[in-house]
């Protein structure tokens, strides 16, 4: 479903997701959610539509349809699950505790922990209208939006992280000390319980990463997976109206997100899976530089930029987490409960990613 009167290359631009039949590794009992919605959600009662968005590559995620309106339901995937993944627990508390913060996200009017509804706990929150764009490079804008996208994402991330998440109730959201030290091993042992096949620059990482971690400065709330088709647009103006896909967030250092969004700065365009911006003229493109994007965070955040060889620490380490994410993708895809048929496209580029880290590294 594409955008009325497009530009080439539009089709990136999604309205709110592409949708399809629920796919046969995700199915569940539609008549036991449908019971279980009655008399919670407007309209269940009368009928329910379930059919599954596209893209993901955690927890399955599916558009609700009565008569009242739309809503989207995240679960977790079935079968044999990583310690700690899929936290969609988390992910609805936090989404929960930001409502009103000036952070934009979706509501959450139902959580269910009951595994015997769909087999797994889910929550179902508003659905928010607007663009995802899958390619970092904005094929559907002009170039004055693809800036606007980009400072708009910037400027969102800083809320995100000025966050007083004591007084919202997630003092106990995560650990607020070595952060970086806790992360590194909790993707490694996430890596090492996936890998199917020996990778040299993932255990040149692992032993590079703990030796030359920086010292952390003030603790925030981290989104952890925060890029852009993690956001939605606004229909029409280039700006972030949903952060979505927070299952990965906790106390942290706020610098790994940064970094994190900054990824695409430094990895090849493709066709397929993970699409970078090297290869594209970006100055031509109107999407600022990986400079530029430090710059105008740290200013509107009144702190001083890091320095190249501790950002390009922290650029290393979110090419590590992509490549373990991948790595975990890889094996859901292996017992046939990823949550995305583009799931094996993506799994191809762990090695991509843990070279590219130890380039990065390298070169700091």
């Amino acid at each position: 479903m594409t955008l009325p009167g497009e530009r080439t290359g539009a089709s990136e631009a999604r309205v709110t997701g592409e949708v399809t039949a629920v796919r046969a590794a995700h199915r569940f009992d539609e008549d036991e959610l449908a019971r279980w919605l009655s008399g919670r959600l407007e309209g269940a009662e009368r009928g329910l539509t379930i059919r599954q968005f596209e893209g993901g590559q955690s927890n399955p995620t599916f558009l609700l349809e009565t008569d009242r309106g739309r809503w989207v339901l995240r679960k977790k995937p079935g079968g044999p699950l990583l310690a700690s993944a899929h936290m969609v627990e988390r992910e609805q508390r936090v989404l929960r505790a930001l409502a009103g913060s000036g952070v934009p996200v979706p509501d959450v009017p139902l959580f269910c922990d009951d595994e015997s509804v769909i087999g797994t706990p889910f929550f179902v929150m508003s659905y928010v209208d607007g663009r995802i764009s899958r390619d970092p490079s904005l094929p559907w804008a002009s170039r004055s939006e693809r800036a606007a996208v980009y400072l708009s994402a910037v400027e969102t991330l800083a809320k995100v992280h000025d966050v007083d998440w004591a007084s919202r109730g997630l003092a106990d959201y995560g650990k607020p000390s070595a952060y970086l030290e806790r992360q590194i091993h909790r993707w490694s042992k996430q890596y090492r319980d996936s890998k199917v096949r020996e990778i040299a620059a993932m255990d040149w990482l692992m032993r590079f990463l703990p030796e030359h971690r920086p010292d952390e400065g003030a603790v925030t709330l981290a989104h952890g997976d925060y890029r852009l088709d993690n956001l939605i647009l606004d229909p029409t103006e280039p700006r972030v109206v949903a952060v979505l896909d927070w299952e990965l967030s906790t106390l942290g250092d706020p610098l790994t997100d940064l970094a994190y969004f900054c990824v695409p700065h430094h990895m090849p365009r493709s066709e397929r899976g993970y699409r970078g911006l090297v290869g594209h003229d970006l100055g031509a493109l109107g999407i600022p530089s990986q400079e530029a994007i430090v710059e105008a965070y740290c200013s509107r955040r009144g702190i001083a930029p890091p320095s190249p060889r501790v950002f390009a620490f922290y650029l290393s380490f979110s090419m590590f987490r992509l490549a373990a994410i991948l790595a975990g993708i890889d094996a859901r895809f292996r017992q046939g409960n990823a949550s995305s048929e583009s799931a094996e496209s993506f799994a191809s580029q762990i090695e991509l990613f843990a070279e590219a880290g130890k380039r990065v590294a390298e070169g700091s």
